[in-house]
């Protein structure tokens, strides 16, 4: 009890100033990074709904050629499909998740290859190394023992994957889980509402970890 509202404290701290907005993040190379456009929308619905954090829940897309990347301190990206970073992409958002950016990719299946190449060129010197199931993104306000299943693709395990930059979680991946499925308006994908429930807390988790981290 101590612990959350604690949390709760910092995140009316870090969110006292503005609403939150999440940004989507419109990439090259083919992929559908527009897919499921009521995901982040419902997600900071859910935030507002349940935490005392202020949300603008909006749909934005955010362009890596563009200035605007700076004006969101969490953006999301997903698809299905191929990813393209130019050179001048890459720099961009390294500039970004390494002055307190933060990145959530989720693999909506199809994104795997693309993003991790791609990804080597913002980052070509570290890793994406997997997250063990007691660090605090999956306990800082609903316990999980490592990422949801959300939606069922390949029968392969559901894994959680990140990035550091001066022992800051700056990006988090997530594979075979797809928790922005159950984000996404309920006829979309179907989803039983218990797992829907069950992605929109974990989206809490890596909203509340972005924020005071």
């Amino acid at each position: 009890m101590r612990k959350t509202a604690i949390l709760m404290f910092l995140l009316v701290a870090v969110c006292s100033a503005q609403e939150l907005k999440i940004g989507r993040l419109k990439y090259n190379g083919g992929g559908d990074w527009y897919n499921d456009p009521s995901a982040e929308v419902n997600l900071l619905k859910f935030i507002g709904e349940n935490t005392f954090i202020e949300t603008n829940p909006v749909y934005e897309f955010v362009d890596l050629s563009s200035g605007n990347i700076f004006a969101y301190p969490i953006l999301f990206m997903t698809g299905h499909g191929n990813v393209v970073f130019s050179e001048n992409d890459a720099r961009k958002l390294r500039t970004y998740l390494t002055n307190g950016g933060f990145l959530y990719v989720d693999d909506d299946y199809g994104l795997d290859k693309g993003f991790r190449r791609e990804i080597k060129k913002v980052f070509p010197d570290k890793e994406l190394v997997e997250i063990p199931f007691d660090y605090g993104l999956y306990h800082c306000v609903f316990d999980f023992n490592g990422p949801p299943k959300t939606h069922e693709h390949d029968n392969k395990p559901p894994r959680g994957f990140g990035i550091f930059v001066e022992g800051r979680l700056c990006l988090y991946y997530t594979y075979e889980s797809n928790p922005s499925d159950g984000w996404a308006d309920p006829e979309v994908h179907n989803d039983p509402p218990a797992k829907r429930e069950e992605a929109l807390k974990f989206g809490v988790n890596i909203i509340t970890w972005a924020l005071i981290n």
